[in-house]
């Protein structure tokens, strides 16, 4: 039975259609549909929607796609437009045809000056045909208009999935709903639902009562970040989980709005919350307590423990009748084995199933669930690492610390879903304006989740066939509020949105740009807490042809101009107009604003410049330096921009586990007295500080002598080391930084190796 109409569910959608309608041309040429369809064709007709206008429904068509078009139409004019036969013209006719319209979740949307047709694959195609006639729908001097054309739509990928996580930070049902309602209009029909981890349990196990009591609440929640030291705590109890019934009704909903919900229960590691509650399903037997800040812990559930997989598969004998979804995902990720290692019940698991190491182990146990969720006629998806120790026969991988995991699986004729944090995690800072609010550590600004392509060169055609889609995940550990969370999410959702359905050769980034411009106001009405940076200046260091520091300013606002100064003062319409590279001819702070209509947009940039001696002269690295720090320019160590505390600016170049040594060539032999670094220490980021080091000089290259060693880095952040040295003449300048090597016991991730930051290399 289809429920009837909600006003309160369908208040977002409703609002959508009033604004959309009031803002957007309704030329299709400017229709400002998000995501960009495969094909449209205008023409110069013109419906018109009159009293006698009605909905012809094919026989099949789901009638809760009628009630859900119906109310944004009701909210517009009034009324509900009839279902049935009254006249032969100005129809709206709704069909299915997965001969005609043959991929799908396609549609084909016509529009003539009698009749508005939405032929659809399926449910689903007939739906999202309904989402883009919305979107073109046009009210003025009271009569409500579509302009005439045709659009043929389809995804380029089945899978177009949206991640959240609701464990560091929990979200009431309205905020769920909400952003599902907006998950529907952009055309994603995924959405995977995080909902367990170390910080908090937030689904109800009946069999389990101690999961809501217990697992769900912490003591209290890390003030500031994690890399911060010594941790603050805000003393305030935290908590809340969905029950089942709300469980259900949220699995309606977006039932209801073709999407599929794919709940995440972690395991084997990510377990502390629920090792709170039933201490005997870890390692050690415990006390443990909910986790009060964000990270990975060595505590995790006991792979040689039966009453682990017990516990884990009454949870899931719960968790499977709230959720139709084929997919289950179970983790897999950031599993620490320093308590494997020395758990006798493990080692006795490993020796009973002749498994050579705990990577093995940890294949043992996914493939143990997987085995049991099959058994239900469901199949699994986990993070990369499930490929530890062999992949499950049935496993879909999603690749997050990279695409090499999607790549491997692909090879291996595995489905997988490309989600990379560096391109598609939206709980990173979108902008390096130093006002942006608190986030992740990495940086996806809008162009650069746009412009990701999931598919890969490293893959033949057969082997792409196995990459079903792609994702955007949001970690909540600084989304304290859904205010924060839809800063984080928006737009960059939508940029996710037509990475996921639009054909590649459609992708234009000015177009999408143009499109979303037309969005934002309709952001702003539905009181979505949307961010308004993309327009903002962007830059570029680099040489100019003589050698020279320069600067390059961009923004993508049409129309707009920019101002700049080099002396630290505020820019305004008199300041110099940007037109060309700034060439940086001596230290100080070069501010920028765009201007648009005379008016001030956006915050004003700012770039601070510390010329030296080695600014722009070559640089030699023994090491190439490693992870997604940087782009791998070694000459940004000698630019004379000082990389920032977020180690997101592309400046700092890191070294996992092995040392940092860089010659610099001066040109000439030159005087030298003054010599410095930038080291980042974030012992919470693994990222630490070298045992020793020193800088040497040489006049020939090949004989250096040792100026200045150093062995104590003591601030917790960026460590400036500035060395004032006797006078030498020197033209070669090494600097060596010994690797910590080994993260000691007792430290965060006891054991991995440790990270060495290094940052500009200074001659004076």
């Amino acid at each position: 039975m289809i429920s009837q109409f909600n006003p309160r569910k369908f208040l977002l959608t409703i609002l959508c259609l009033i604004f959309i309608i009031g803002h957007i041309s309704a030329q299709i040429k400017e229709q400002g549909i998000i995501p960009q369809p495969f094909k449209v064709q205008k023409n110069n007709t013109v419906f018109s929607f009159v009293a006698t206008t009605y909905i012809s429904v094919d026989k099949g068509i789901n009638p809760s796609n009628l009630i859900f078009f119906n109310g944004y139409f009701k909210s517009l004019s009034g009324r509900n437009l009839p279902v049935g036969k009254y006249a032969k013209s100005s129809i709206i006719q709704l069909s299915i045809d997965s001969v005609g319209v043959p991929q799908p979740e396609g549609y084909i949307l016509s529009v003539t000056s009698k009749q508005i047709s939405i032929v659809g694959h399926d449910q689903a195609g007939v739906f999202y045909g309904l989402q883009s006639l919305i979107q073109l729908l046009h009210k003025a001097n009271g009569k409500i208009t579509v302009q005439g054309g045709v659009i043929e739509d389809h995804p380029r990928f089945a899978y177009r999935g949206m991640h959240l996580d609701v464990s560091r930070h929990f979200f009431k049902v309205d905020a769920i709903e909400k952003w599902i309602d907006l998950l529907a209009l952009y055309k994603i029909n995924t959405f995977h639902w995080h909902l367990t981890d170390d910080q908090g349990w937030r689904i109800e196990i009946k069999k389990y009562p101690l999961l809501q009591s217990i697992s769900a609440w912490r003591d209290e929640t890390i003030i500031g970040h994690k890399k911060d030291s010594p941790h603050r705590f805000d003393g305030k109890r935290y908590g809340g989980y969905y029950t089942q019934a709300e469980v259900k009704a949220i699995v309606k909903y977006a039932t209801e709005r073709h999407i599929n919900i794919i709940p995440e229960i972690e395991m084997p590691g990510h377990a502390l919350a629920a090792l709170a509650a039933y201490p005997q399903l870890g390692c050690t037997g415990g006390p443990y307590k909910t986790a009060t800040f964000w990270g990975i812990f060595d505590d995790v559930y006991c792979a040689g423990n039966e009453e682990t997989f017990t516990f884990l598969q009454n949870v899931l004998d719960e968790v499977l009748p709230l959720f139709p979804s084929k997919y289950i995902h179970i983790g897999g990720d950031e599993c620490p084995k320093t308590k494997w290692k020395t758990c006798p019940k493990c080692q006795q698991r490993m020796r009973d199933e002749h498994l050579k190491d705990e990577h093995e182990l940890q294949s043992y146990f996914i493939g143990r669930m997987e085995k049991y969720l099959n058994s239900k006629g469901r199949q699994i998806i986990g993070w990369d690492e499930i490929l530890e120790g062999g992949l499950a026969p049935g496993a879909t991988v999603m690749s997050w610390t990279g695409e090499e995991g999607g790549i491997v699986a692909a090879k291996q004729h595995h489905d997988a879903i490309m989600t990379p944090e560096k391109y598609v995690y939206l709980d990173y800072y979108q902008s390096l304006y130093p006002s942006e609010p608190l986030a992740g550590g990495g940086y996806t600004p809008l162009s650069k989740i746009y412009n990701y392509e999931p598919t890969t060169t490293a893959l033949n055609a057969d082997e792409a066939k196995y990459i079903k889609g792609v994702q955007a995940n949001a970690w909540s550990e600084y989304m304290a509020s859904p205010a924060q969370a839809e800063h984080q999410l928006f737009p960059r959702m939508l940029a996710l949105a037509e990475i996921a359905w639009t054909d590649k050769g459609n992708k234009d980034y000015a177009g999408f740009l143009k499109r979303l411009r037309y969005e934002q106001p309709l952001l702003k009405q539905l009181n979505i807490n949307a961010a308004n940076t993309f327009d903002e200046i962007t830059d570029g260091v680099s040489q100019s042809p003589d050698h020279r520091e320069q600067l390059a300013l961009s923004s993508t606002l049409p129309g707009a101009h920019i101002y700049y100064t080099t002396d630290g003062t505020a820019p305004t319409l008199k300041s110099k107009k940007y037109n060309q590279p700034i060439i940086i001819t001596q230290s100080g702070l070069v501010k920028a604003a765009v201007f648009s209509e005379a008016k001030l947009y956006g915050r004003v940039y700012e770039k601070d410049f510390h010329l030296h001696k080695a600014v722009g002269k070559t640089i030699i690295l023994t090491n190439p330096p490693q992870g997604a720090y940087n782009s791998g320019d070694v000459s940004e160590l000698v630019n004379g921009v000082f990389g920032n505390k977020l180690y997101n600016d592309g400046q700092w170049y890191g070294f996992n586990g092995i040392d940092f040594e860089a010659v610099v060539d001066l040109g000439s032999a030159q005087q030298v007295s003054q010599l410095g670094v930038n080291i980042l220490k974030y012992h919470w980021q693994k990222m630490w500080e070298p045992q020793v080091l020193t800088f040497e000089t040489s006049a020939d290259g090949k004989t250096y002598t040792e100026v200045y060693r150093q062995t104590s880095f003591p601030a917790n952040g960026i460590n400036q080391v500035r060395a004032t040295v006797k006078p030498v003449r020197a033209r070669y300048i090494r600097v060596k930084a010994t690797n910590k090597g080994i993260i000691p016991p007792g430290e965060y991730i006891a054991g991995a190796k440790a990270w060495l930051l290094v940052d500009e290399i200074i001659v004076e």
